[in-house]
């Protein structure tokens, strides 16, 4: 499975990838708007740093404006993927995308029809929310599941890429559905790796070593 780190934070991106686990990044426009700095030149700064596909959103609601912008998008790096909306226009923009070779992230789905839809559409991601799904009492889970059977079904190539993950259970979840990639903050990332037994048994191998490579101290008697 593939991770990817979900923020517009160059300094969280590049700590992640320092550590060579990181497939890509996604961004939307509430990250992006966090870093204070225009989307094109984030983009083109996480490029430099990451080799895999990266999402950059649209702004745009309507087909021609979405048309326009993720083509634009585009021409910024060979790794950007064009994050779009799952509305009729969306996936219109998505169709037209994809039939230029240009791949999309489809995002904020919610249900597997939808991602059906995507699919159909050409979509080289779709991205179902699932932490926002287990807010309004729903399964998120469920949703993974399902669209990978339909996925799977039928052959679509597209790529379940597990969103709006909130904590690391989420991800081990979402693994064990089958979605293809996940997208966490850099916080689910560093909660992945820590298990309390993990510190407490290098502590212990730790004192150990210490213990054992004291010196001996000579008997006077003898020596």
């Amino acid at each position: 499975m593939r991770i990817f780190l979900d923020t517009g934070d160059i300094k969280e991106i590049e700590a992640a990838a320092d550590l060579g686990l990181i497939d890509g990044v996604t961004t939307n426009p509430s990250l992006i708007a966090k870093s204070g700095r225009r989307r094109e030149d984030v983009l083109r700064d996480i490029a430099a740093i990451v080799d895999g596909p990266i999402s950059g959103e649209v702004i745009a609601t309507d087909f021609d404006g979405m048309l326009a912008e993720g083509r634009e998008l585009a021409r910024i790096h060979p790794n950007i993927v064009v994050k779009l909306p799952l509305t009729p226009a969306g996936l219109k923009a998505c169709k037209a995308l994809a039939n230029d070779t240009i791949r999309c992230n489809v995002t904020l789905c919610f249900q597997p029809l939808q991602a059906l839809l995507a699919a159909k559409a050409g979509a080289a991601f779709i991205s179902p929310f699932i932490g926002r799904l287990d807010d309004i009492g729903h399964d998120g889970m469920e949703v993974i599941r399902h669209i990978r059977q339909i996925y799977d079904n039928y052959g679509f190539e597209t790529e379940i890429l597990a969103a709006s993950l909130r904590h690391p259970q989420h991800v081990l979840f979402a693994a064990l559905e089958g979605a293809d990639c996940v997208t966490i903050p850099k916080g689910v990332l560093d909660q992945m790796m820590k298990h309390s037994l993990t510190d407490i048994g290098l502590e212990k191998f730790l004192a150990d070593h210490r213990a054992s490579a004291k010196p001996t101290q000579s008997n006077p008697r003898t020596g």
